[in-house]
């Protein structure tokens, strides 16, 4: 923060809300990127200016009732699961498509965008493909949607592949590793 950073992302809730009461006088937009089960949607909703996480329909509608109605609109991105991997989370990009115009019209969500996490490769031409893929999904989203509902974000990248994912489009990257070093 004291570098001029405005935004931070948290995986672990607990963590995050303590950080987020110790600098609550502070501009720091608060965004969400680790799993979320329906127990910790409550207080995402309540903290954060920002989840990376949606998966599911039915963790939006949560967020979207959670959210107080004095607040702003909670910025969402759906995690897509863009290798098909059976140990990782997210919506298929066919899911995704009838999901996003479900949250679109959540009343207290802003849908923003999409993010993802492709399997681990070292090699810039094989990292390229899933993000390309996923500024693909975005697209092909964005038709289907009112102007009014477009999405502007694209959260792919890592410490790892963030050259091949702003390469790619990528308007947010989660720089953890490179910054604070492995947990």
């Amino acid at each position: 923060m004291e570098s001029g950073l405005s935004s931070f992302g948290e995986n672990y809730l607990q963590e995050a809300v303590e950080k987020i009461a110790q600098l609550s006088n502070s501009a720091i937009s608060w965004h969400f990127i680790g799993p979320l089960q329906s127990n910790k949607t409550r207080q995402v909703a309540e903290h954060f200016d920002w989840v990376h996480t949606v998966d599911r329909l039915k963790i939006a509608k949560r967020l979207s009732d959670q959210r107080a109605p004095d607040m702003p609109a909670l910025n969402v991105c759906l995690q897509i699961n863009i290798d098909n991997e059976s140990s990782k989370s997210g919506l298929s990009p066919e899911q995704a498509i009838e999901v996003a115009n479900s949250v679109a019209l959540l009343p207290n969500l802003r849908l923003r965008g999409l993010m993802a996490i492709p399997k681990p490769s070292t090699e810039p031409a094989e990292q390229r493909q899933p993000f390309a893929r996923l500024r693909a999904l975005l697209e092909e989203i964005n038709t289907r949607l009112d102007n009014s509902q477009k999405l502007d974000t694209l959260s792919m990248g890592m410490s790892g592949d963030l050259e091949p994912a702003i390469y790619e489009g990528a308007t947010i990257v989660r720089v953890g590793t490179d910054i604070f070093g492995p947990r």
